[in-house]
């Protein structure tokens, strides 16, 4: 009877088959280490593999274990390393993401072996996964990345989800989810079995599932999901063609998000009891009517931050093929499309009136001031403001601020061709050489739309139907286009010597990156703050002729490329015991907003040119494998240059992309799973990680501090302060310290299992100054005002223990063993803790001494993490 065995990087190994990202690295590779899922009767008799790089691999057995429609980052949080805190119990609402400290913008997360990351800020979205029924197993790379891989950015490793082939017979399986939070989940697919006399097979799958958030009155999750692929084998050994598909549309809305602050009412700081969590927004909720001939105020029905929608949709294409050409040499080809529609919510305050451009004339209010010398009014998105001309809340005048939904839109477009050819030399030597050609398309702009009476948007999309200004050009936040292009060369050798004990791997690739961006909005500040017109050109001249801070609307082309080597030895020392030891260089590119960013300085600056980071890392470790007990233990070290950081600059008041300089880091990881008798299987994992910032940060230059590693001895406390971040010999903020956990599955009766998984997450800093939250008056404090902590350096570790139960009906009949009912409790024990949340480098403090508590500057949100959970699966499989 098949059952989880919960073997992370060290366990079961399939020998026959090979798992990566790309068909060339699936090629390329013979075995891999296996997270399997898969109970077998007898251990011993499966091998583990000679993997010069720490691999772990998740299959379906146990990525079903997992709560229906979940989410596979949430399923790979048991590999030593990972770190994930899930937004929700059900995987529709995203979540954050870390590989031994690095974060989601640093890993490269694919879906057969395209990649899914954003091609332009490099975030991972993990709800934009397929249905993990469709998953026949994922790979985790810790630490490193595959020589084809199209990545801009993966320096902290790669997490591929490859999709399972059409079956050979016509079968299906259907399943309906109820839960907590009026979960209901329902999912179908159909395996057409062959259709033809070449063996041409397909399915076709869809999903639907929506709930409430579990938080307040008022959020939903909705999601529609379409899966389908084709695949036609070619010959009998192992060539075909493969094209799969998939679309996918999103209706959520924001919520659990809270500030990092112990001294607030609930819904305004962290939680202090799990009734806390549970909070009321206004609604329903309706607004003032208009009147004639007054200036009526902005209503704010419906910009609460949970009214906010986070509407999405997206599809892709994606191409499989392998090819025997001659004897010993395979060509594969992997092409792809994807294309995504999305923004992320949210309102501003329009005015129905002009902006006044001229700043001498002490930006006089256009609806009251008629037009003078120094008085130029004219309509657009300025000073964080849409201003429009025309009458929003039709009560015939021109006088009013009015709320509208103002999101930040963005489509892409992105094709991406991954090719390879592979020439085995013969039994022992085999080579490869690739080609990848990525380029993506951004759009990203911010036009406006209207809001209902009751807070509603007209359409969460305002792109399709924007609001026009009185000169009949689209007011919007932003106005940019990019293009984000990768031309990739790269080999690789595999060679296996001293009678097949010892295996070589040696690789590098070659890309060259460039980034076209142009920018139809005039940046007015360091950290990409902009003025739109709306492309009005005559608009443009005389903003920036009158404001001689402002960069104007403009294009910029940067270039990066780095030669990346990497290279791999395992040695198999007996049977049991083998080791392994890999280098790898890694790169990432600076994103889009970094680039952006730097649109404001002149192009000869430094700060005009962002540099890339860099790293270098060394991965080993040794490994045993018995009948019984499979067991690894590896270490690692990275040394990271020109780690990019986000930092409050107080001179400017703004926040920026800084360059933190180097981080050292490194840390152990392990596991060991232990299979007594068939019924029973047992694992721990653990994994510890150390970082340290080598440099201190500045982020302002007061009272002549240009250093602050050498202050000068007239620099005052708040000249210090407001100058520097010190962040030298601290860790990184944001990842835990640590994590260790077990789980153990057991079979007590035929037909029935349960299932036990409980890991520990470390404490985890909120700033990379190590320092806690404060509030108050650091130079004349009075009462009220005296500094005080508001939040720990450190968010506390936390467990998180998840249970699964199965009744399969195979028990009781034979033709029903794919039929079953699953029981599933998230958080099982209900504890309160700190999900995810973006870490700043320090706590700025104001001109006037106070630390700041604004979020975009001070203080960071955190999700709360999910709450118990309870949802039932019934499955038919035939």
């Amino acid at each position: 009877m098949k059952k989880l065995i919960l073997l992370c990087s060290t366990a079961v190994v399939m020998p026959t088959a090979a798992f990566a990202q790309s068909t060339g690295s699936v090629d390329f590779e013979k075995e891999v280490i296996v997270v399997t899922g898969t109970r077998t009767q007898d251990v011993g008799g499966v091998q583990t593999p000679d993997a010069p790089k720490a691999k772990a691999v998740v299959t379906q057995e146990m990525i079903s274990r997992s709560g229906p429609g979940q989410t596979v980052l949430d399923t790979i949080n048991i590999v030593p390393g990972v770190s994930f805190q899930n937004n929700d119990a059900y995987g529709n609402a995203g979540g954050t993401l870390t590989i031994r400290g690095f974060d989601s913008t640093r890993i490269s997360y694919t879906l057969d072996g395209i990649q899914l990351n954003d091609s332009g800020n490099y975030n991972i979205y993990s709800n934009f996964s397929i249905d993990p029924e469709l998953i026949e197993q994922v790979n985790v790379n810790l630490g490193s990345t595959d020589v084809d891989s199209p990545t801009a950015s993966a320096v902290g490793g790669t997490i591929n989800q490859r999709t399972r082939n059409p079956g050979k017979e016509l079968g299906g399986r259907f399943s309906a989810s109820l839960g907590q939070y009026d979960y209901r989940r329902f999912f179908g697919m159909i395996d057409t079995g062959e259709l033809t006399s070449v063996g041409t097979r397909a399915f076709i799958a869809g999903s639907t599932s929506k709930y409430d958030n579990p938080f307040n009155n008022y959020g939903k999750m909705d999601r529609t999901q379409l899966n389908a692929k084709v695949y036609q084998p070619i010959g009998a050994n192992g060539d075909f063609v493969s094209v799969a598909g998939r679309y996918n549309r999103d209706r959520n809305n924001f919520f659990g998000s809270v500030p990092l602050r112990l001294d607030r009412e609930p819904n305004q700081g962290f939680p202090t009891s799990r009734d806390e969590r549970e909070y009321d927004i206004n609604y329903p909720c309706t607004v003032d009517a208009p009147q004639a001939g007054a200036a009526d105020a902005a209503n704010s029905c419906g910009t609460e931050f949970d009214r906010r929608y986070n509407p999405s949709n997206s599809w892709n294409f994606r191409g499989n093929s392998r090819f025997t050409l001659a004897e010993g040499l395979t060509l594969t080809v992997d092409p792809s499309f994807q294309y995504t529609k999305a923004n992320g919510g949210g309102t501003d305050t329009a005015r129905e009136y002009g902006y006044d451009l001229n700043p001498t004339g002490g930006r006089s209010n256009c609806s009251t001031t008629p037009e003078s010398a120094t008085v130029q009014c004219e309509y657009g998105y300025f000073g964080g403001d849409p201003y429009v001309g025309i009458d929003l809340n039709g009560d015939g005048d021109l006088l009013d601020t009015v709320t509208v939904l103002t999101p930040s839109q963005t489509r892409t477009r992105r094709y991406t061709v991954i090719s390879g050819l592979r020439y085995e030399i013969n039994d022992d030597h085999t080579v490869r050489a690739t080609f990848t050609r990525d380029h993506a398309n951004h759009r990203q702009t911010g036009q406006i739309g209207y809001v209902r009476d009751n807070g509603e948007p007209v359409d969460v999309f305002p792109v399709d139907d924007p609001i026009l200004t009185a000169d009949g050009a689209v007011v919007q936040k932003r106005d940019r286009q990019s293009y984000a292009i990768l031309n990739q060369i790269a080999a690789e050798y595999r060679g296996e010597f001293l009678d097949n004990r010892l295996t070589l791997n040696v690789g590098a690739r070659l890309p060259f990156f460039k980034r076209d961006l142009e920018n139809f909005c005039a940046t007015s500040s360091a950290s990409g703050f902009v003025e739109c017109s709306g492309q009005v050109a005559s608009i443009d001249e005389d903003a920036v002729d009158l404001n001689s801070s402002w960069s104007p609307p403009q294009r910029r082309v940067f270039k990066y490329s780095k030669f990346l080597p990497n290279v791999g030895v395992v040695y198999d020392f007996t049977p049991q015991i083998s080791g392994f030891v890999s280098y790898a260089k890694g790169l990432s590119v600076p994103s889009t907003d970094n680039l952006y960013n730097s649109f404001y300085f002149d192009r000869d600056e430094a700060a005009a040119k962002p540099k890339p980071e860099t790293t270098d890392t060394i991965d080993g470790g040794v490994r045993y494998r018995s009948s019984k007990i499979q067991a690894q233990l590896s270490a690692w070290h990275t040394s990271f240059k020109n780690r990019i950081a986000e930092a409050y600059d107080a001179e400017l008041d703004q926040r920026i992309f800084r360059n933190l300089g180097s981080v050292e880091k490194y840390g152990i990881d392990g596991s060991i799973a232990y299979q007594p008798i068939p019924q029973l299987t047992a694992y721990v994992f653990g994994s510890w990680n150390k970082s340290k910032i080598k440099n201190n940060l500045i982020v302002g230059e007061f009272g002549g501090i240009t250093d602050c590693d050498n202050i000068p001895g007239t620099a005052t406390d708040l000249d210090i302060a407001r100058s520097c971040a010190f962040t030298k010999g601290n860790r990184e903020a944001g990842s835990p310290k640590y994590t260790y956990g077990t789980s153990f599955s057991v079979e007590p009766v035929q037909g029935f299992s349960f299932g036990l998984t409980a890991k520990r997450t470390g404490p985890r800093y909120v700033y990379d100054n190590n320092q806690p939250v404060f509030f108050g008056d650091t130079t004349s404090p009075s009462v009220g005002n005296e500094v005080r902590e508001i939040f720990p350096a450190k968010v506390p570790a936390y467990w998180l223990v998840n249970m699964d139960a199965r009744l399969n009906m195979g028990a009781f009949a034979a033709d029903l063993d794919k039929t079953y009912i699953q029981l599933n409790v998230y958080n099982l024990f209900d504890k309160l803790y700190a999900g995810g949340f973006g870490g700043f480098s320090n706590q700025p403090v104001s001109s006037s001494g106070f630390y700041s508590e604004s979020s975009s500057s001070g203080i960071p949100f955190v999700q709360m993490g999910a709450p118990r959970t309870v949802s039932v699966t019934f499955n038919v499989g035939f």
